[in-house]
């Protein structure tokens, strides 16, 4: 497969680069990860298949051989040779079509995964291209245009679509959910109360690091502390008060007090959101958050892939 237009960012992404941070690397991965396992599950592949993450959209690129391919996450406009063709199902692709993919209308994470996967050779263990490490996909970089993505033999699967029902909502409204840490003491109940009851901002530096928000000053009693390790989801509330909650390329290590972590399913809904979009946040309990977990991957083993053949 040859890239025409990489677009705005397109990075080679596989689940993530699993434990790595003793020697300091950190995650990478998908940032909405249902999108991503859906991705590859219309393309019959294994679930840690590497497939390609866009952000926003603008990519083009034109096929070296038969396969099947599917897109999912962000709502975009996508043609195959210059015909409409649907999202979140699996299409057929010949020799020599070209894909044109939209920029995105809702949400900002999109996913195409290609029947059996890239062939892409893994770097400690993992696929995931990280940028700042300059590690993981073809070169530890984003694709470009002229970049060759290796395509696997084509065995042909059938062709699957996602009923609408089960497809995700990017303009949910509701709040993303948070496990308190230890250093939550640290902030005053007031500021808890506030910090809870409202309204943050997503500002304009929001990245695949983590996404600043604006809104509500936040200030911790702590004024110097040792670095530490970042969890995925973590809140850090800086001097200036506003929260940072750090995402899948963040630092493994770092020294500002943190309200808590937010819960996975959740940080997937915020790694969906473009600047300006509005979002507040509920604290629950550990065991709240072990439920939601249980409860969600219940939910989606239930989900049928229907036929389209």
């Amino acid at each position: 497969m040859i890239i025409s237009n990489p677009g705005v960012l397109a990075l080679v992404q596989d689940m993530g680069r699993i434990g790595q941070h003793r020697i300091g690397l950190t995650v990478g991965g998908p940032m909405d990860p249902f999108s991503f396992h859906w991705a590859n599950r219309l393309c019959s592949n294994s679930e840690n298949s590497t497939a390609i993450e866009l952000s926003i959209g603008g990519f083009s690129a034109e096929f070296t051989q038969d396969t099947q391919i599917a897109l999912t996450g962000a709502v975009v406009d996508i043609k195959v040779n210059g015909q409409a063709a649907p999202m979140w199902h699996t299409l057929t692709i010949k020799a020599g079509d070209v894909l044109k993919v939209g920029f995105a209308s809702e949400g900002c994470r999109i996913y195409l995964a290609v029947q059996g996967g890239f062939p892409v050779a893994p770097q400690f263990g993992s696929t995931a291209t990280v940028v700042r490490e300059a590690i993981g996909g073809l070169d530890g970089h984003a694709l470009t245009k002229g970049s060759v993505m290796p395509l696997s033999p084509w065995q042909p699967q059938p062709n699957l679509m996602m009923p609408e029902m089960y497809r995700p909502y990017f303009l949910n409204p509701k709040p993303l959910r948070v496990v308190l840490g230890y250093q939550e003491a640290s902030f005053s109940a007031v500021d808890k109360a506030n910090f809870f009851s409202s309204d943050y901002t997503v500002s304009e530096r929001m990245d695949r690091m983590g996404y600043r928000l604006t809104g509500y000053e936040c200030r911790s009693s702590i004024s110097n502390m040792l670095s530490e390790g970042i969890s995925h989801g973590a809140i850090q509330l800086p001097p200036d008060g506003q929260p940072i909650v750090l995402l899948n390329d963040r630092q493994t290590i770092g020294g500002y007090p943190k309200m808590g972590s937010m819960i996975a399913r959740d940080t997937a809904r915020l790694a969906q959101m473009t600047q300006g979009k509005t979002v507040s946040f509920e604290a629950v309990t550990i065991e709240q958050a072990h439920a939601i977990n249980l409860l969600s991957r219940h939910h989606e083993s239930k989900i049928q892939l229907k036929s389209t053949d």
